[in-house]
């Protein structure tokens, strides 16, 4: 099985022109920089105003990998300053909230004459954690070296967030008529999911939003559906003591059992039709004939033993299809010496959509067979969501893709993990995950990993994707 395909869902692109930029010195403060693309554009913009553009996002990103918004605690309040300033600078005015101390959401409106409903430009401000020591730069540096970016955020989703914005920019410059607002969001608490940021926005300030008919996210790739977390924690209990005298009902051995059990469950294949459709998709890109007959029937497919067991060693395709569960924390006693009362463990599950907690719940608890253990949710889920793919947006993002490649193939696959988007989709409004920089699968990894980096030929195209995808819609 070939993971690389799904880099070629959206789009393929020939290689632009671009010049390196050295790095920009000064705090995350800085102001924003003045560049020749920031004069005023009076046509669409021209391939020397993309040009101009392109430099503009590739200084920009620096900045703003910059701001460390490592969350907790997030900090995310400079983060929003910074991206008001950007906005500012072109006349478009932001408001910040900060629902806690330095938490924020900022939300900008570019108008358009009210003909057809907004788009929403999501993104979010907090990234996760880096340990320099793993990093071969310093993660918040945003340094500009080897045609890349570097820095936490690079990806997910800072990078994401300067073509948003760009996108503004240039519309805004160049005077195109809009039939629809062009709404930017930066979030807060993306990656912890603490309530002060998309869900504070839905709950508090729904006004702002709830008038919008499609929302572009980040997701990897043209995801129009994503799975549903349901975290959990395992609790053994048992007699605790020293550690010099075992016990038959040690909670740790108690736990360690138990986890062997789960870890060893193999939850049943599941097809939703999204999935279904997906793989179909991808059949027409793949390049070996058994596996081209496999994803175009992946139903029978997965009745055959050797082709189940080929496909599911594919971890994307593997995670589409079942529910899914990692052992992610443990903890026992603080000291070697005692036996502790009680061990817990934490386990990150993800439900497919249409899939019932509570009837999965009963399963594992089953799979663990232990009345000792306890498995409790670790706070409220949801369930998964999925939008339509038969949408003007769609269409256009397929129409952009082919512009750039005839031969591209925009297809749709299932986010293993969950985004923001679906508070928005409880709320009517279509929303997509959408990758807009070609990554090869090795730049990919860093997303929550280490080196984490875009390459400023990426950006540009992601830039210019992104632009022509919400002006396409948005324009009149």
């Amino acid at each position: 099985m070939h993971s690389r395909l799904l880099l070629l869902l959206l789009i393929t692109t020939a290689a632009c022109a671009h010049r390196a930029m050295p790095p920009l010195a000064g705090p995350s403060s800085a102001p924003v920089l003045e560049t020749p693309a920031r004069a005023a554009i009076i046509a669409a913009p021209t391939a020397g105003d993309w040009k101009g553009l392109g430099d503009e996002a590739i200084a920009l990103l620096s900045q703003y990998l910059r701001i460390n918004t490592t969350n907790p605690p997030g900090n995310e309040i400079a983060a929003a300053r910074w991206l008001a300033q950007v906005l500012q600078r072109d006349g478009i005015e932001a408001r910040i909230f900060e629902p806690a101390p330095g938490k924020a959401n900022l939300y900008a409106r570019l108008a358009g004459d009210g003909s057809a409903r907004p788009i929403i430009l999501l993104n979010h401000m907090d990234v996760v954690l880096a340990s320099p020591e793993y990093w071969s730069v310093d993660p918040f540096s945003g340094l500009i070296k080897d045609g890349y970016i570097w820095g936490r955020g690079a990806l997910d989703m800072k990078g994401e967030a300067i073509a948003q914005v760009m996108t503004l920019l240039a519309l805004k410059r160049a005077h195109v008529p809009l039939k629809r607002d062009i709404i930017f969001l930066a979030t807060a608490d993306e990656e912890i999911g603490a309530g002060v940021g998309a869900a504070w926005i839905v709950e508090h300030q729904a006004g702002l939003v709830k008038d919008a008919e499609f929302l572009l996210n980040e997701g990897g790739l043209t995801r129009s559906d994503e799975k549903s977390p349901f975290w959990l924690d395992v609790t053994a209990h048992g007699t605790a003591g020293h550690g010099s005298r075992p016990t038959p009902d040690n909670p740790v051995h108690r736990l360690v059992r138990a986890l062997d059990r789960i870890a060893n469950w193999q939850t049943p294949l599941s097809v939703t039709p999204a999935v279904e459709r997906s793989f179909r998709d991808l059949a027409v890109v793949a390049r070996d004939t058994m596996v081209r007959r496999w994803l175009s029937d992946i139903r029978t497919a997965l009745r055959d033993s050797e082709a189940a067991r080929a496909i599911t060693a594919d971890l994307t395709y593997n995670a589409v299809l079942r529910n899914t569960i990692s052992i992610t924390g443990l903890k026992g006693s603080d000291k070697t010496n005692v036996i502790p009362p009680v061990a817990t463990a934490a386990i990150d599950v993800r439900l497919l959509p249409g899939q019932d907690p509570a009837a999965f719940l009963a399963d594992l608890t089953r799979v663990v067979g232990d009345s000792a253990v306890t498995i409790r949710p670790q706070g409220p889920n949801w369930p998964a969501t999925e939008s339509s793919t038969e949408t003007e947006m769609f269409r256009a993002i397929t129409a952009v893709a082919h512009a750039r490649d005839p031969h591209a193939l925009v297809a749709t696959l299932m986010l293993p993990g969950f985004t923001d988007s679906h508070y928005f989709r409880r709320m009517g409004i279509t929303s997509y995950g959408l990758g807009p920089f070609p990554l090869t699968q090795g730049d990919s990894r860093g997303v929550h990993g280490n080196d984490e980096r875009v390459s400023l030929e990426a950006l540009r195209v992601g830039v210019r994707f992104y632009y022509d995808v919400v002006s396409r819609v948005a324009a009149k």
